[in-house]
């Protein structure tokens, strides 16, 4: 045999030892349903990002009823999608997360009040009712209050807190003025229910000062000192990243990947499709690229969480709650 026909033989029996190694399996578990939210995911999914690295990757739906930090904590993740107050709050109570990439950039999360309640400022906040989503998502809200001096606990010079749930009805039938919006759902959700954007006030997080750090990625710490689990992290966030970038470039094509995912058919196209514009503009955009993590955008996140003098979120500044090692192995 020639040598030529050798090195064939040996290059051909290497790449069919590589095709055939069984892929690194990932489960992800996102906040909420499968909507453009998750974009970037279900596009690397479906463009062959995740395969491409290695990996043969799952993507769990949330919904009302999932926590994603009990989800992991409970061994059914490797990696969950989480906004920061909740995965600090989880943090101080024992469960380890780690941030491990930042995807969201800017707050999405917005109160959307009603511009027939005469409230033309937060001040005007007292006294009325304002519709507050839970289940970790309340604490840029109380953190806000605190920072206005405006007790939430009703009456005329505070605010009575409505639990509301993951819709926007009590601004439509006025049993609250105001309820809590995204950028890129529910705010919409209002619109296309009837009420215009003039008729409308809306107060973004982000203008207030008390904005947060939103979808974020994180794993439990523990994992973080295997190396295997390192190598599999960093080819997710490489193949990820991949797959927000072409869900900028291609913000139609992205929605319409989601709307393949969407096994309960809730979802539709025009929703969708606006959506992705909508967390296009969250994505981070900073010169290291998306999902690298800003310190003192985690450092403003902290601060905002520990403002309350009366009930903090967290009771002390986290050690060891972020790490750029996934992304220094990419």
């Amino acid at each position: 045999m020639s040598i030529i026909k050798k090195v064939v033989m040996v290059l051909l029996t290497v790449g069919f030892a590589f095709s055939t190694q069984a892929a690194d399996k990932v489960t992800i578990q996102l906040k909420w349903v499968t909507q453009a939210q998750f974009g970037g995911y279900f596009v690397a999914q479906d463009k062959g990002y995740y395969q491409a690295e290695g990996l043969d990757v799952t993507i769990k739906p949330g919904g009302p009823d999932i926590a994603p930090p009990q989800v992991i904590a409970g061994g059914g993740a490797d990696v969950i999608i989480d906004w920061m107050p909740a995965a600090l709050a989880s943090r101080e109570k024992g469960v380890a997360l780690v941030n491990i990439a930042q995807i969201f950039k800017k707050s999405g999360m917005m109160l959307t009040c009603r511009k027939d309640s005469g409230i033309k400022s937060p001040a005007d906040f007292r006294g009325k009712t304002l519709g507050v989503w839970f289940y970790g998502n309340e604490y840029p809200f109380l953190s806000w209050m605190s920072k206005l001096g405006i007790p939430t606990t009703g009456g005329s010079n505070g605010v009575t807190v409505l639990k509301q749930g993951f819709n926007v009805d009590p601004i439509l039938q006025k049993q609250a003025e105001c309820v809590s919006t995204m950028t890129y759902n529910e705010y919409w959700q209002i619109v296309d229910a009837g009420l215009s954007p003039s008729e409308l006030v809306v107060y973004k997080y982000e203008d207030q000062g008390v904005s947060t750090l939103e979808d974020g990625l994180y794993v439990m710490e523990k994992n973080l000192r295997k190396k295997a689990f390192v190598s599999k992290m960093a080819r997710f966030l490489k193949a990820s990243i991949k797959g927000w970038k072409y869900a900028a470039d291609h913000p139609d094509e992205a929605a319409d990947i989601v709307l393949e995912n969407d096994d309960t058919g809730a979802q539709t196209e025009k929703h969708q499709r606006r959506m992705m514009r909508e967390i296009n503009k969250l994505v981070g955009n900073q010169p290291q690229g998306i999902g690298y993590l800003i310190p003192a955008d985690y450092r403003r996140t902290v601060d905002v969480l520990m403002s309350s003098d009366s009930d903090p979120v967290i009771s002390k500044k986290p050690k060891g709650a972020w790490t750029h090692s996934i992304w220094n192995a990419m």
